[in-house]
């Protein structure tokens, strides 16, 4: 008989210790431990491990491997990976339920299935006819795609044994468990093990492996923090389900850039690519009304121009709201707070709501400076000129901090018309002389020279 014990689960670091305490020894969190039950097997423990013994050798003597990649015939997707998916990487995609997970992989296996590789997509969450009825909704009905429903991991390891496929997307790997294992399909020990063994799987026979993840309500990975750090990449999958956008990002990549984002829009015949968000996020803006400024974001090698609108009135309650949608709402208190400090605007009797246009979210601190003006724009009922960008991060003093690649956000705005930028006199210095030509370049130190200037 194999040995049973109870040890108490860190649900954000995955430390086991054998007793309750109030807060984790391992990473000091407060009501994160969660009772699990382990089995001390005598086999083998891990199912895809393939045996063999490492051998240490001298750091000088490891060649320059170059890793083969997959393309998967969606630039903005392969631009995100690092120009192609790496084979026999494991993948963790992460994301709100219904912001469209699962048909971003069901389109990635149709794109890879064309290539002549095969594809085993295990829908643990929804039988094999509601995950066909969805591809075919999609157009997709490709021979080289295999369904699998089915949750216990002996089984699916057994198919993968089988089929031998060149890329395996697992729905989800909260859902999957080991049957030796007594504890329930999602918990601390079940997820850190069904990550372990897929990593073997994905390593030991070269399989690009794609996990599909929960978040909890707080828009946080769900299951421990061991979970992506086993995985070689992370994709956070965001966005408002109201709008049509999707956002995917990426949190962690070892084979390629960390910080790249590729925008979607979800239509009916699933995602397409959103080549120039410039032009969709600013289509429907109305121009020369009070509370709107216009932004350039920086999210990876990739500048967008977004539109900030704020709205700002009385209220008759002794408590004013301070809203935001797709900001930090910490952030925007700061900036309120400068406002009033160093401004002097009476914003303690109003009511303040500030919102990205498109439904993304951007907590970039160079956008503060348009944060500001959108309120000041509101407050004064004065519109920003439709021809003018605002570039800045606002310190608690009022003053106007540099920002980091200035080039990259000027030649779009340049693209997309702009003839004016407010930026940091910082910035100014080191610039080309043919894009002082090409726009307006106004230096400035304080957020109240800023308002001067444009709402005067």
């Amino acid at each position: 008989m194999n040995k049973v014990k109870l040890v108490w689960s860190c649900r954000e670091c995955g430390h086991a210790q054998s007793k309750w305490t109030g807060s984790c020894s391992g990473c000091q969190n407060w009501n994160t431990l969660t009772e699990d039950v382990v089995v001390e097997e005598k086999k083998p423990r891990f199912e895809g491990k393939k045996l063999g013994s490492a051998k240490a050798v001298r750091i000088k003597d490891v060649g320059d491997a170059e890793f083969k990649r997959m393309t998967t015939k969606m630039g903005e997707l392969d631009r995100v990976f690092g120009n192609g998916i790496v084979e026999g990487s494991l993948v963790l995609v992460a994301g709100e339920p219904g912001v469209g997970k699962s048909t971003l992989m069901l389109q990635i296996a149709n794109s890879i299935a064309v290539q002549g590789l095969s594809v085993l997509y295990v829908c643990g969450e929804e039988s094999a006819e509601q995950t066909a009825l969805r591809a075919r909704r999609l157009g997709i009905d490709h021979q080289n795609i295999f369904l699998l429903s089915e949750t216990n991991f002996s089984a699916i390891k057994a198919q993968i044994d089988q089929i031998n496929p060149d890329v395996a997307i697992v729905d989800s790997v909260q859902i999957v468990y080991k049957a030796e294992l007594p504890s329930s399909p999602g918990s601390v020990v079940q997820v850190r093990e069904i990550a372990t063994e897929f990593m073997h799987i994905a390593k030991g026979q070269g399989i690009t492996t794609f996990l599909i993840g929960h978040v909890t309500k707080s828009g946080e990975i769900a299951g421990p923090r061991v979970l992506e750090h086993i995985v070689d990449t992370v994709l956070e999958f965001e966005g408002d389900r109201q709008h049509g956008f999707r956002m995917l990002r990426v949190i962690k990549n070892r084979f390629g850039p960390t910080d790249e984002i590729a925008i979607f829009q979800m239509k009916e015949t699933g995602l397409t690519e959103v080549v120039n968000p410039s032009q969709v996020f600013l289509e429907e803006r109305m121009k020369e009304i009070s509370g709107s400024a216009i932004v350039p974001g920086l999210e990876g090698a990739r500048s967008f121009l977004l539109e900030i609108q704020a709205l700002v009135t009385t209220t008759a309650f002794p408590s004013p709201s301070r809203k935001s949608t797709g900001l930090d709402q910490n952030r925007l208190s700061l900036l309120l707070a400068v406002l009033e400090k160093r401004v002097g605007y009476t914003l303690h009797h109003c009511d303040v709501f500030v919102a990205l246009a498109g439904g993304l979210k951007i907590v970039e601190p160079a956008i503060d400076l348009g944060i500001i003006l959108a309120i000041a724009s509101s407050f004064s009922n004065r519109p920003i000129p439709s021809d003018v960008i605002v570039i800045g991060e606002v310190g608690l003093g009022g003053e106007v901090r540099g920002v980091s690649r200035i080039e990259t956000r000027l030649k779009e705005a340049i693209h997309m018309g702009f003839k004016r930028c407010l930026l940091p006199k910082k910035n100014l210095k080191g610039l080309s002389a043919s894009l002082h030509e090409k726009i307006e370049l106004i230096g400035i130190d304080l957020v109240d020279e800023a308002i001067q200037k444009i709402l005067s």
